[in-house]
């Protein structure tokens, strides 16, 4: 069970409190008029290279998922505003694929017509600003699926879901959100779940995560 001395919230991910909105927004804003906008359903796989051309894609309502192609490995999630697509140009479009978590409208632009705009409307410091929070958040997931013990992991992964929205988080078991994005088995988040359950730190109803009502110890 969780050492009960220690409920201190770790402070070592802020990535998301310097979300970049306003200049995500100047992107989108310049962007949009010459993009084609759709809406989808939960669970919807879209890829980065449609019609034999590279796509930017602008999430301006919804949750969107990144996962690597090859094994299905969540790496990442954003809720609107983004831009997916500028940050990983250079790389195999086939590398990587988004899938939405929830009911989302999504607008798509050919990358090079995107890249275009950027550079007509001199917008290089809102695309630098959204690459430097693309690589914060890729740091503090490397940071989270490497981290010292499972329990550490569980941890972090449990304070994330808390902040998916409701209707992420309604409808993905704790159990379920925290396997799709680590290495870990899933017996050893079963149990590590049970242990905190019992002890207070997390009520779930039918494995999905309803609140945290005390401060998850730092120490297992």
């Amino acid at each position: 069970m969780p050492e009960t001395k220690n409920t201190v919230q770790t402070n070592m991910y802020e990535a998301l409190a310097h979300k970049p909105v306003q200049h995500i927004d100047t992107l989108i804003h310049c962007l949009a008029p010459y993009s084609n906008s759709f809406k989808t359903s939960a669970k919807q796989i879209i890829n980065y290279e449609s019609d034999e051309s590279r796509q930017c894609y602008l999430l301006l309502e919804g949750t969107v998922a990144l996962f690597r192609s090859r094994d299905s490995f969540m790496l990442n999630s954003e809720s609107a505003p983004y831009v997916f697509g500028l940050s990983n140009q250079h790389a195999d479009a086939n590398y990587l694929h988004m899938r939405t978590l929830e009911d989302s409208l999504i607008a798509s632009i050919p990358l090079h017509e995107a890249n275009r705009i950027i550079a007509e409307h001199n917008l290089w410091k809102s695309l630098a600003k959204v690459l430097i929070y693309t690589a914060g958040r890729i740091y503090e997931h490397c940071t989270r699926i490497y981290a010292p013990s499972s329990y550490d992991i569980i941890r972090s992964q449990l304070y994330e879901l808390m902040d998916e929205s409701v209707e992420i988080r309604l409808h993905t078991t704790a159990a379920n959100y925290i396997q799709a994005r680590t290495f870990l088995s899933r017996s050893s988040i079963m149990k590590i779940l049970a242990d905190l359950r019992k002890g207070g730190y997390i009520t779930t109803r039918r494995g999905v995560l309803i609140d945290i009502p005390q401060r998850i110890p730092l120490k297992y």
